[in-house]
């Protein structure tokens, strides 16, 4: 199976668009679809999509226990960058970057939540991966 999008839900798009626009790119993510001031779509490398929207339904967004967005890093020192520009663009710290020996000898990960408080990781699993 492939993972095609996930969909983030947001209740100021515009805010949302300025985290995400400083943060997505520095993992390689560019603008896939912009619908603003109602979504927009990041397309990450590999092709993996995250649309960022109010939810369809018309209630507020909620982050859902438990749910993550895990977003795949190229380098330690590109984990270190895109979790410092989440903070710096008014993102919360879930945890700083680090290894995780719990999750695999070569897993180094840092963790965040976005404006609206939904969490992300982003993620390297060292050469080998």
């Amino acid at each position: 199976m492939s993972l095609n999008y996930v969909m983030i839900g947001s209740n100021d798009v515009a805010q949302g668009r300025s985290f995400y626009d400083a943060v997505l790119p520095l993992i390689g993510g560019t603008i896939f679809a912009d619908f603003m001031p109602h979504g927009f779509c990041y397309e990450l490398r590999g092709g993996g999509r995250i649309w960022v929207a109010p939810p369809h339904n018309k209630d507020s967004a909620t982050p859902g226990n438990g749910n993550m967005v895990g977003l795949l890093c190229k380098s330690e020192t590109e984990v270190r960058a895109v979790h410092a520009a989440a903070l710096a663009n008014g993102g919360s710290n879930e945890g700083d970057p680090g290894p995780r020996p719990q999750y695999g000898p070569d897993f180094y990960g840092a963790y965040v939540r976005d404006l609206d408080g939904n969490k992300m990781s982003f993620v390297y699993f060292g050469e080998s991966a």
